[in-house]
């Protein structure tokens, strides 16, 4: 039965109070007497500490001494987690009637997910915030029909590129071997990697729409938020792209750089940009050998990893380049060429004989 299996709520929170005072409270009636939520605050200095404890004084609260970001945080909430199933919830997530019980039926009913997310809504519910995440092929992700009508998201469950750490629910055993999520990203793109590499490692990732959360959801981006993107982003590539789609996607990666190093100073972040490339660089012995570790576990071949990736600029926040025609046309056309070689590639492995086999 799904009310036999057991969450644990991760929430992070830095200078949250005000969120917290709407998302809390429904949350904590439909926790039964089984689940536990942990907080982990990145050293508040609003009343964020004080709100947790009026509003849900049973939490298991974990007042970090810093802010060590979101990812080293729900790493930190996950450690002690004794649930079956851990949910990670932003603090201004605010989930519907019958999200408990929602959340947890991919799992009571063995649909064989690694993680999956629930349906993000925005403004109150009147629209998407995301339904699954979209990964183009240069690593550029973002929120799947944001900003459409509610009423367009699906109704069925089904499979997501990447699940959304706005609300992202991992059986803990999975989270085990997964390793949690890249504590170095701090924020942004670490439910990209971890989604990512859950496919590549031969899992699965979805949604579960009858588990909705609204978030309160605002598109900014300042300097540090511009840099944590591009530098996650190509720690990302780094990682989890298997070697022969990565030397496919090499010509498209450095006209991208190349392209964002010319567009961003122009677009008012073009600091950001060169940090997040310095950051890069600087990081890259150690992605490498996180690359190698991550590598040797692959279990899918890079055509099939690579179908999870998209040639369409679709997101409404990129913008001009996201609307051209030619642009379009060129991607498309550099990607099915990609997926033609991949698809001969894996075919050719797999019709070769085994090492030490009869010829």
């Amino acid at each position: 039965m799904p009310d036999e299996i057991r969450l644990s709520v991760v929430i992070v929170t830095f200078d949250s109070g005000d969120a917290l005072a709407a998302s809390l409270p429904p949350l904590v009636a439909q926790l039964g007497p089984g689940d536990e939520l942990i907080v982990v605050d990145n050293a508040s200095a609003d009343r964020t500490v004080e709100r947790v404890r009026e509003l849900a004084p049973a939490a298991r609260l974990l007042a970090l001494e810093g802010n060590v970001g979101f990812a080293a945080g729900c790493n930190a909430g996950a450690a002690g987690a004794a649930g079956e199933l851990l949910v990670f919830l932003n603090p201004d997530a605010v989930v519907a009637d019958g999200f408990a019980a929602a959340i947890r039926r991919p799992l009571a009913e063995r649909r064989g997910l690694g993680a999956w997310m629930g349906l993000v809504t925005a403004e109150r519910g009147a629209v998407i915030n995301t339904s699954g995440g979209v990964v183009h092929f240069t690593g550029i992700a973002w929120a799947g029909r944001a900003g459409e009508p509610a009423a367009a998201a699906p109704a069925a469950p089904g499979a997501v590129a990447f699940a959304s750490g706005a609300c992202l629910a991992v059986p803990r055993g999975e989270w085990e071997r997964l390793g949690g999520f890249p504590p170095e990203f701090f924020m942004y793109c670490e439910d990209v990697e971890l989604s990512l590499r859950l496919w590549l490692w031969g899992g699965r990732v979805g949604i579960e729409p009858a588990a909705r959360v609204d978030h309160d959801y605002a598109f900014a981006k300042g300097e540090r938020k511009w840099r944590l993107l591009e530098r996650n982003r190509w720690a990302t590539i780094v990682r989890t792209y298997p070697g022969p789609l990565l030397a496919l996607l090499a010509p498209a990666l450095v006209a991208t750089e190349l392209a964002l190093l010319a567009i961003a100073p122009a677009s008012g972040w073009g600091a950001a940009k060169r940090a997040a490339t310095g950051d890069t660089l600087r990081a890259l012995p150690r992605l490498l050998r996180e690359r190698r570790a991550i590598q040797a576990r692959r279990a899918v071949g890079a055509a099939e990893f690579a179908r999870l990736l998209t040639p369409e600029l679709a997101s409404p926040y990129l913008g001009r380049a996201g609307r051209s025609g030619l642009l379009r046309l060129a991607l498309r056309g550099y990607w099915a060429g990609v997926l033609a070689l991949l698809t001969r590639l894996s075919g050719r492995r797999a019709g070769s004989p085994r090492r030490g086999a009869a010829r």
